[in-house]
């Protein structure tokens, strides 16, 4: 039987199911996604748009980087992902938006120099500086734009 995982916001105002494996499960210590997400990390599953199926609600999104679009519940304001330009057919879900985040363990940290001091892990996945994957290169960084 596929895989298929379930997510909910808080208020339960929009739902969705992810059929199939996700492509890239992954820390972010991005000072952007810390901000958006109001916590000091997130972690980003990665799932091709056409696995993506909302089964209720919808999502709003807002922009703050061109070419960057993140959505969220306008009810409750619980973040629920982002889809970039730079990334093409690639959509991230964020952990909290899951029904079972226990079986989606990251296999990266992203953005580890952007990392928190106070914030220690004992886990060896690779630890990468930047973005942990690679982006349409005529798109730049979302940081220069």
């Amino acid at each position: 039987m596929p895989r298929v995982e379930t997510g909910a916001c808080f208020c339960g105002a929009i739902a969705a199911a992810m059929d199939g494996e996700p492509f890239w499960i992954c820390y972010d210590h991005d000072d952007d996604c810390r901000r958006a997400i109001g916590s000091p990390l997130t972690i980003w599953v990665g799932y091709r748009p056409s696995q993506f199926r909302l089964l209720k609600g919808t999502p709003r999104g807002f922009s703050r980087t061109p070419g960057v679009v993140r959505t969220f519940c306008s009810d409750c304001g619980s973040s629920m992902g982002y889809s970039d330009e730079g990334l093409p057919d690639e959509l991230y879900l964020t952990i909290g938006f899951f029904d079972r985040p226990e079986r989606l363990p990251p296999q990266a940290h992203a953005y580890w120099d952007l990392k928190l001091p106070w914030i220690d892990f004992a886990d060896r996945l690779p630890r990468i500086d930047r973005y942990s994957r690679q982006r349409d290169a005529k798109f730049g960084n979302p940081r220069d734009r």
